[in-house]
């Protein structure tokens, strides 16, 4: 239940379908999870590329981006890492209403929260992109070197380390960034949204 009283939802004098009619295509959000290091903000970067030179409108999402703004007053506990998550369901939602294509590049570890995100939307609009990468390959990447920092106990509750990541179930579409080429998991995903007729 939320702390706001006395508040009433205004109704918008556009649609989110009159948007989408505009912009010419429909509008969803494309959730990449994985480990630190798996590639998914390079991924989600390069499919948003690709989208934009189509003429589809999009906007990327990114991890440490949100944390430098609107999530900057949250840590890494549990409890900070879910509402991390909440608040960008709540700004992705607010994108797929304005009749754009979001990507969002964020570990989000727990299934409950990425099911959370999935339910604030309608059927379809979000599609989950599991970037499935080992932890032995994130660890040998260590882009940020946050792994090695972990392993030296300079981060606490860092996730694959001391707190786990809970792999998707069912998502709508899994690429393995330790076998295919960037460029490879962008078609794969690219073929994805055309074969549902998203783009």
């Amino acid at each position: 239940m939320g702390k706001s009283t006395n508040i009433t939802w205004h109704e918008l004098s556009l649609s989110k379908e009159a948007r989408r009619k505009q912009n010419g295509h429909q509008s969803f959000v494309l959730w990449f999870t994985g480990l630190s290091g798996s590639g998914k903000s390079t991924v989600a970067n390069a499919v948003a590329q690709k989208l934009f030179e189509t003429g589809i409108r999009n906007y990327v999402l990114d991890g440490d981006n949100i944390r430098h703004g609107l999530n900057k007053d949250l840590g890494f506990s549990d409890e900070d890492r879910t509402e991390n998550i909440r608040r960008i369901g709540e700004v992705s939602k607010l994108f797929v209403d304005s009749g754009q294509v979001v990507l969002t590049a964020f570990i989000s570890p727990f299934i409950a929260d990425r099911e959370l995100v999935r339910n604030l939307l309608e059927k379809e609009e979000f599609i989950e992109v599991f970037v499935n990468c080992p932890l032995e390959e994130c660890e040998k990447r260590d882009p940020k070197g946050l792994y090695d920092k972990a392993r030296k106990g300079l981060i606490p509750d860092f996730t694959g380390i001391h707190s786990p990541y809970e792999e998707p179930l069912s998502p709508e579409i899994v690429v393995n960034t330790s076998e295919s080429s960037v460029e490879e998991c962008v078609e794969q995903i690219i073929q994805y949204l055309s074969v549902r007729n998203a783009i």
